[in-house]
């Protein structure tokens, strides 16, 4: 989306906050070229009353942004809700995951996907298991897989400070980044700790839709909670290897791990178990390690703890030449202006004026 933002203006609209406040509101602040609006709604209010505020919102939004011409990029089909009475030039979905298979998923979701798949007008999936899925449901469909910043995370070879809450643990350093969810594999994340006791795992994400108690407390397991975009490469630079403990099921089953490039990015040996869209290409490119039993994972981690670095990072580095967001922006755009109403050729509905982008 920062990279849209260069040409047009992109709106991010985030689910709401509730708050105590009598009346709803909206605040939109810039990021990184971005307009990020969030809902502001009071405490109490129905999920009914939330979707008309949020209506109302978006569309004074609309009037006082001076936004005539529009596309609608959506990144979950629950925001058709609050924005299906809109004429935009086109409508984006980018399915970047099975959110019907996410623990606590709306019963509607299903329901309000099929809707956005017969009303966009192109859909991007977040990796090619996810295109298998959904191909047959759309007859302009692509697949993205993840991309990778790739000087953000480089930067992770040359670090040498260390965050405060990562200065005191001891290695090795086995690290993850990512929200721990029903996706964690949590009986792995506990036998690897308790089979090799002199290891330390690093887990840094917020925890999300599952117990915090359910998460196993052993010594060598050390949580430091929820990290910015812009600290990651400074906690993985003291990691040792990098690890993507997820879960094989249902809200997995179709994932595309963004983390596995910036892992790689990084320098650092990756140790996965078998996700579709890790083994291909990752894993068969000889770029991931992967194991999913305890004690196979304890030996490939063991495998990447000794091997000499250089070989690995040689392959991942020529491998991430060709990914990265400025070719997936790219690709996308094209695939965007193709279906956008040109201002001589009025789509129905649609609002001719000014282009600019709005992501909900």
């Amino acid at each position: 989306m920062t990279r849209y933002a260069r040409t047009r203006r992109v709106y991010f609209v985030e689910e709401p906050l509730f708050e105590d406040r009598r009346d709803p509101g909206v605040s939109i602040d810039s990021h990184d070229g971005l307009w990020v609006v969030v809902p502001r709604l009071p405490l109490g209010t129905t999920p009914q009353q939330a979707i008309r505020a949020q209506r109302a919102i978006l569309d004074q939004m609309i009037l006082t942004q001076g936004i005539t011409r529009f596309v609608l990029w959506y990144y979950t089909p629950l925001a058709l809700k609050f924005s299906d009475h809109l004429h935009p030039e086109a409508v984006v979905y980018d399915c970047m995951d099975e959110l019907s298979a996410f623990k606590n998923a709306p019963a509607e979701l299903t329901a309000l996907e099929q809707v956005l798949m017969r009303r966009a007008d192109v859909v991007f999936t977040g990796g090619h298991s996810l295109y298998d899925a959904k191909k047959s449901q759309h007859a302009n469909i692509h697949a993205m897989p993840s991309s990778v910043d790739m000087a953000h995370f480089a930067s992770a070879r040359t670090l040498t400070g260390e965050p405060a809450d990562q200065q005191g643990i001891a290695h090795p350093r086995l690290g993850f980044f990512g929200v721990l969810d029903e996706r964690l594999d949590i009986p792995l994340l506990t036998g690897i700790a308790a089979q090799r006791p002199g290891w330390q795992l690093v887990m840094i994400g917020p925890v999300v839709k599952i117990d915090p108690a359910d998460l196993p407390r052993l010594p060598n397991i050390h949580y430091l909670g929820a990290k910015r975009y812009e600290e990651l490469p400074q906690y993985i630079a003291g990691w040792d290897v990098a690890l993507l403990l997820f879960a094989r099921n249902e809200a997995t089953r179709f994932i595309s791990p963004t983390k596995t490039p910036e892992y790689l990015a990084a320098g650092k040996p990756v140790v996965s178990t078998s996700i579709r869209d890790v083994v291909k290409p990752y894993g068969e490119r000889d770029l991931v390690r992967i194991a999913d039993a305890v004690p196979d994972f304890v030996r490939a981690c063991e495998a990447a703890l000794s091997e000499p670095p250089e070989p690995r990072r040689v392959r991942a580095d020529v491998f991430l030449r060709g990914t990265s967001w400025d070719r997936t922006w790219a690709k996308t755009a094209a695939l965007l202006d193709a279906v956008v109403t040109k201002p001589d050729a009025p789509r129905a509905n649609a609002a001719p004026s000014a282009d600019f982008g709005l992501g909900a």
